[in-house]
């Protein structure tokens, strides 16, 4: 079987990112620890080496002090990720990227990777139903294609070989299965063993600096897997703009991610694709108890029922555009102790424990939060969320407005901790579980300059506060004022200036009289 896997690698001719290549996860790829294939299968070109695309490097896992959350040392194959499974991994040089160097970075294509092209992520609301109808194909196509270049893990380490010791627990995966399983993956709990409660206090992708930075990979390997799947590098993700107020899910259309079914509030249409598609880690009680870890297997349909949590009023709205503009207007990413908890914080805001002013309040959901909450079901479930196509959407929107921060601000790396942060959160972290290994300080950049792609984005302007309309009227009437009485003191000294000529003589001193003329010429000329 393991063959067979590697000969479709082989011939494959775009590879990605992968956790993990299928190529890496034979027992002697995990005795060996290293993970540093050739671009092209031949021996000796580890990582493209020949051509000077990359080599095979020693992985640098961040050891800094994180925050008190994750009480545990040595308890959790996340801890210092990923060395756990593999200590050696390809450093790509220049414009080369991937697993194996045998890929340009995002936005780049070309045989030397220096032929830029455009990726340009746009509103669905403002696209052309030819357009909206190819999105929703390829998100069901990403359903149904296994995966090319990777597999996941099913059990933790300490099992990962098997029961017969030689058999590593790994599965395929579909395109868009696997968006859902890293989610997971870097939001389950830590397993302690047999009989004794799984720890839940850990999160790798929420609650801390890293919820922007982690989102933003997530959905950039998404739409790299897509482009491959459809042979189309110029496709883009679209976002969501659910900052639009009210109760009613613009998005909940059959043309789109699937209106609401006639026959059950809380399931999709029949008439959506959507209806079809089955949700993956579902079954967080076997994975609490048994140490086991989330597979292919798909289970129930996605639940979603729109503003229907009748108990919880304030979920039951969309965010308003107002929100987005406070948000933008907090200067200061992140603060102590970039938790939930967090004051005056960009991140904990856009994250959703802030009011949109900055203000931590414990009832407060707002913005990316209140989002999710609002869509009451699959997607408002952090497990199971991306489960719900809606999730695609709703962070190319949460990542609009965190690249826009950065535009406005420009802050550079230093503004984002370098410890203390929540485990999974310190600046130079490894991100859970993309590979090859990626920081957070290597997302914390301007997209558009950095990482290939661009928003098109029509962002609200501020209303005006009270105050300002008074002050403006104030300066507008005084302005008025000024010209009208500009105005009549030209009318009245031009009309002074007519009245002053009308008095004098038509001939002035200066002019010869014609008495003169006629006594010169009395003088010079004779008399007939």
């Amino acid at each position: 079987m393991w063959s067979v896997g590697l000969l479709v690698v082989t011939l494959c001719a775009t590879l990605t990112l992968a956790q993990f290549p299928r190529e890496c996860v034979t027992p002697e790829g995990l005795r060996s620890g290293q993970c540093c294939p050739s671009p092209t299968g031949a021996a000796g070109d580890e990582c493209g080496s020949s051509t000077g695309r990359g080599q095979c490097v020693a992985i640098a896992a961040d050891n800094r002090r994180h925050g008190p959350q994750y009480p545990y040392a040595g308890r959790d194959d996340r801890e210092r990720w990923p060395l756990r499974f593999f200590n050696r991994t390809c450093q790509c040089n220049g414009n080369f990227s991937g697993y194996n160097c045998g890929r340009c970075r995002h936005g780049l294509t070309g045989p030397n990777c220096d032929q830029r092209i455009s990726v340009v992520r746009r509103n669905i609301m403002q696209m052309s139903s030819a357009e909206k109808q190819a999105f929703v194909n390829a998100l069901d196509q990403a359903k149904r294609t296994v995966h090319p270049d990777l597999v996941v893990c099913t059990r933790r380490y300490q099992e990962v070989f098997g029961p017969d010791g030689n058999t590593p627990q790994f599965e395929n995966i579909t395109v868009y299965n696997y968006f859902v399983w890293s989610h997971y993956y870097s939001v389950s709990k830590t397993y302690l063993g047999p009989g004794q409660a799984s720890f839940g206090g850990v999160d790798f992708s929420h609650e801390g600096p890293g919820f922007v930075t982690w989102h933003r990979f997530h959905l950039l390997q998404l739409e790299r897997d897509m482009q491959d799947m459809l042979g189309n590098p110029t496709f883009a993700l679209p976002y969501w703009n659910f900052a639009i107020g009210g109760s009613e899910c613009d998005i909940c259309t059959d043309d789109l991610l699937g209106a609401r079914s006639s026959f059950d509030m809380s399931s999709i249409s029949p008439n959506s694709v959507f209806s079809q598609w089955r949700v993956i880690c579902e079954s967080v009680d076997d994975y609490d108890t048994l140490g086991t870890v989330c597979n292919n297997t798909e289970t129930s349909p996605i639940r979603r029922n729109p503003a229907g949590n009748v108990a919880r009023p304030m979920v039951q709205r969309l965010p308003e555009p107002q929100d987005v503009l406070d948000c933008l207007e907090l200067n200061t990413f992140d603060t102590p102790p970039y938790y939930s908890t967090s004051s005056e914080s960009f991140r904990n805001t856009i994250e959703g424990y802030s009011a949109p002013q900055g203000m931590y309040d414990p009832v407060i959901r707002s913005l990316h939060n209140l989002a999710h909450l609002f869509l009451n079901g699959t997607g408002g479930q952090t497990h199971l969320s991306p489960n719900d196509p809606i999730f695609v959407l709703l962070h190319t929107f949460t990542d609009a407005i965190f690249d826009e921060w950065l535009s406005r601000n420009q802050p550079g790396e230093i503004v984002y901790p370098e410890e203390n942060a929540p485990i999974g959160h310190n600046r130079r972290f490894n991100m859970v579980p993309f590979w090859p290994p990626v920081t957070n300080a290597e997302m914390f950049v301007a997209a558009p300059e950095n990482l290939g792609y661009s928003y098109e984005v029509q962002w609200p302007t501020r209303a005006y506060t009270l105050s300002e309309i008074i002050t403006i009227a104030v300066v507008a009437a005084v302005l008025v004022v000024t010209v009208v009485g500009g105005v009549i003191a030209c009318a009245v000294r031009a009309r002074s200036y007519r009245s002053a000529e009308a008095l004098e003589p038509l001939l002035g001193e200066t002019f010869r009289r014609y008495s003169e003329d006629d006594r010169r010429f009395d003088k010079s000329q004779s008399v007939v």
